[in-house]
């Protein structure tokens, strides 16, 4: 039988296609031995070589295909013989070697090569012939749950004969839509394997699994229907979960949620307390935030002794250790920020603590850092005016107040500035005056060197908070996107009953961050936003009550808000594909009319879903309730946007969530699906992305000679132009976004304080890493969706 009969499943080529353009050199068909997956020598010739790249560039006939065969073809007859594996290895790592700005298509074929690998891989370990390409569901889902691999849910809740009608569903020319690169991250990271790590699921079978999983509690009548609509939207890349969610679902280990915030209580208890939270959802692949702001300043006093707080960099080092050690199911090292208030005493040494040089005692590597900052700490940076630092801990004990629970509800008065002033002015108080721009210097100082900290507008936060009713929010999370309320847990007593120490606690808000991603570029240009959002806002929902996290707190804050985070990415790739240029008051315009459209949805989406389901418990006063959420973004009805009706049918049914937009980093999971990272713009247009041991070259989307105009580097861009975009698309995110600047290593403070006060004027909540040409940044896996 000939060999690409065995490994290829025939495409849709014309069987004269490959000789035309390649066949007019071959003089002479040479032959070579292959031993098959059976370790059978067989005869193999050029012509039938040739037959299978044919089928593999089908549909990119502009390919310069001659010397790319003669290439591999020499490669494999330097050898006595060739398995299977090595030929298609050979034709794969030859074939990226031609990826570049001229033919960006080789990544596709690349990709049509490496999927007769995995069809081959899955078919192996599951017993079925390769040419089928898929084998049986049922018998997929049978086999990887008796071995541990699968949750029983599956086959707990749905019937057989349901879910062979659901394997009706899967579709293996998704598969093409694929690049290499984006095929190669799913199968490395998230298709299931058993326990020697050898291949079982497909990539459609990993999209099929994730529907049947966030759809197992839909009535039974209408399940399946529900499962084929949430399949249809990822297996058409128009949207991605959350890396958890993609890794996890299904799956008898792992949670599925991406990041969570945690408010650490000036206590002894409290922060051991915490630490061991954050060690919990750390290793079952969580990020985490953690606001420190209410743990005393080093010299603070304990239980009256003067002077013998030690502050709060041993807890980050503390921190730092659980990081490092507690890692996420043996993939990555666990992912932790820490934020601090910017009036803290011990800013200063927060703010060195990722610093190269220095005490190595002072330092933590391992965290990123973020900082709270007020209305007033900008102006007064901007007026080069004083800035007082205080102990947190003596605030409380000396005002009978907690400086960080206030905010300044109007731009330029509140309760935060009145409050901060009768600190200043309370001869009591010990405090610190420094000049608030040396503040700001050692902020950008560390930026430019760790990328961090981050910047979180905690006024700005507060004023669009729509559950402000019920609490505060201190910080963000681990990629700045997550705006939600927060308080600390606290024990309350322990005691023992019948043999058993009993702990009572009084619950904080613990944030969880529940994601998922519209693919901007596909669903945009196809034209189903308004069939998408629905299902993707039920498919976030879903998530809430099938979670189960390994923290109560946080399980019962899930409940509570029923928070989630509909994002977006392929920014920049939907402009170049609509020819509209970053630096331009369209791209702007075109930010603002594209999320508002987008949020109109998601909101519309989560008021029926009350309909059905009940809105979230802390509904009543919330500003969705009021009104006042409509009212303070100052939306009026137009077009296909009837904001009045909305708001008022709001008001009736409900909200199922509390929060519902934010807008995530979604590095890994762009990757796989084949557009630009969320809101960013690109770094280059062509590029290595680095693995172990190889790198594997990748271009910016559909690069052709029309888009290529269009794909400015990051690093060449007028900040400003994304800061202009980026504000006018917050007014519709009631949540935050993942914001970076990109700037060139040789920047001056002085345009750097300039980017950060006009994006705070901007009205933006936070902005993310400042990403300097000098330096590399880490990615955040966790919140990638």
């Amino acid at each position: 039988m000939p060999f690409f009969r065995l490994s290829f499943h025939p495409l849709a080529c014309p069987s004269g296609f490959f000789i035309e353009g390649v066949g007019k050199r071959m003089t002479a068909l040479t032959k070579m031995i292959i031993i098959d997956d059976q370790g059978k020598p067989v005869s193999f010739s050029r012509e039938e070589f040739a037959s299978l790249i044919g089928q593999a560039v089908a549909g990119f006939g502009r390919l310069s295909l001659d010397e790319y065969v003669e290439r591999v073809w020499q490669l494999l007859s330097r050898k006595e013989s060739v398995t299977v594996e090595q030929l298609h290895q050979t034709a794969i790592l030859e074939g990226l070697s031609y990826i570049d700005e001229d033919e960006p298509d080789w990544t596709f074929v690349c990709a049509r090569l490496y999927l007769q690998q995995l069809y081959r891989e899955a078919a192996r370990q599951r017993g079925y012939d390769a040419r089928e390409r898929y084998g049986d569901f049922y018998s997929l889902i049978v086999s990887l749950t008796e071995q541990g691999v699968y949750s029983p849910l599956l086959l707990e809740r749905y019937t057989k004969e349901e879910i062979e009608t659901a394997g009706s569903f899967l579709d293996p020319g998704k598969d093409l839509l694929f690049t290499y690169i984006g095929l190669r991250t799913l199968a490395d990271r998230y298709l299931a394997r058993d326990y020697e790590r050898r291949l079982y699921e497909l990539p459609q079978e990993r999209f099929l699994v994730i529907a049947m999983t966030l759809m197992v509690n839909e009535p039974p009548k209408r399940r399946l229907e529900l499962v084929k609509e949430a399949y249809w939207a990822l297996s058409n890349l128009y949207m991605t979960v959350a890396t958890p969610t993609l890794a996890n679902a299904g799956k008898s280990y792992g949670q599925l949620s991406s990041c969570f915030v945690d408010t650490v209580d000036d206590s002894l208890q409290g922060i051991y307390d915490s630490n061991t939270d954050i060690a919990n959802l750390s290793k079952s692949g969580g990020g985490i935030g953690v606001y420190l702001g209410k743990i005393r300043s080093r010299g603070s006093d304990i239980k009256g002794f003067k002077g013998v707080s030690s502050g709060v960099i041993p807890w980050m080092k503390q921190l730092n250790n659980t990081a490092v050690s507690v890692d996420q199911l043996g993939q990555r090292k666990g992912a932790i920020s820490v934020y601090l208030d910017v009036w803290h005493k011990d800013i200063f040494a927060f703010l060195d603590a990722r610093l190269n040089n220095g005490d190595e005692r002072l330092r933590t590597h391992d965290l990123f850092t973020g900082v709270c900052i007020p209305d007033l700490f900008m102006e007064q940076v901007e007026q080069r005016g004083d800035w007082y630092l205080f102990d947190p801990h003596e605030v409380r004990k000396v005002m009978g107040f907690s400086l960080e629970d206030f905010y300044d509800e109007e731009k330029g008065c509140g309760s935060f500035r009145e409050k901060y002033w009768q600190c200043v002015n309370e001869p009591r108080l010990s405090k610190e005056k420094v000049p608030a721009i040396e503040v700001m210097k050692s902020i950008m100082r560390s930026q430019l060197e760790s990328g961090t900290p981050f910047m979180f507008y905690r006024d700005e936060v507060n004023r669009q908070n729509p559950n402000r009713h019920l609490g505060m929010i201190y910080c963000s999370n681990l990629c700045t996107e997550i705006a939600q309320n927060q308080s600390p847990t606290v024990m309350k007593r322990q005691y023992v009953k019948d043999g058993m120490i009993i702990i009572e606690k009084i619950p904080g808000d613990f944030v969880v961050c529940n994601l998922s991603s519209i693919n901007l570029a596909r669903a945009v240009t196809d034209g189903v936003l308004a069939r998408l959002i629905p299902i993707q806002m039920r498919m976030l929902d879903n998530v809430i009550d099938l979670n189960n996290i390994p923290v109560l707190q946080a399980g019962l804050t899930n409940e509570k808000y029923r928070a989630v985070g509909l994002g977006t990415f392929g920014w920049h790739h939907l402009l170049a594909l609509k020819g509209i240029r970053w630096e331009s008051e369209e791209a702007v315009r075109y930010a603002d009319e594209l999320y508002e459209t987008i949020a109109y949805l998601a909101i519309q989406a989560s008021m029926e879903l009350a309909k059905e389901k009940g809105s979230y418990p802390a509904f009543p006063g919330s500003d969705w309730q009021t009104g006042a959420y409509f009212e303070r973004r100052g939306y009026q009805s137009h077009g296909e946007l009837d904001w009045d009706r909305l708001k008022q049918d709001v008001a009736r049914y409900g909200m199922r969530n509390g929060y519902i937009m934010a807008i995530a980093p979604n590095a890994s999971t762009s990757i796989i699906a084949g557009s630009t990272a969320s809101i960013d713009p690109i770094f280059l247009k062509v590029y290595a992305e680095e693995k172990k041991d190889y790198k594997i070259p990748v271009t910016v989307p559909d690069l052709n000679e029309q888009t290529t105009w269009y794909y400015k580097s990051a690093y060449h861009i007028d900040q400003r132009w994304s800061i202009k975009q980026n504000a006018a698309r917050q007014r519709h995110i009631d949540q935050a976004i993942s914001f970076n600047f990109y700037v060139m290593n040789t920047i001056k403070a002085k345009e750097l304080l300039d980017l950060h006060l006009t994006a705070w004027k901007s009205g933006l909540k936070t902005t993310y890493y400042v990403r300097s040409t000098s330096g590399t940044i880490d990615e955040c896996d966790s919140c990638a969706s």
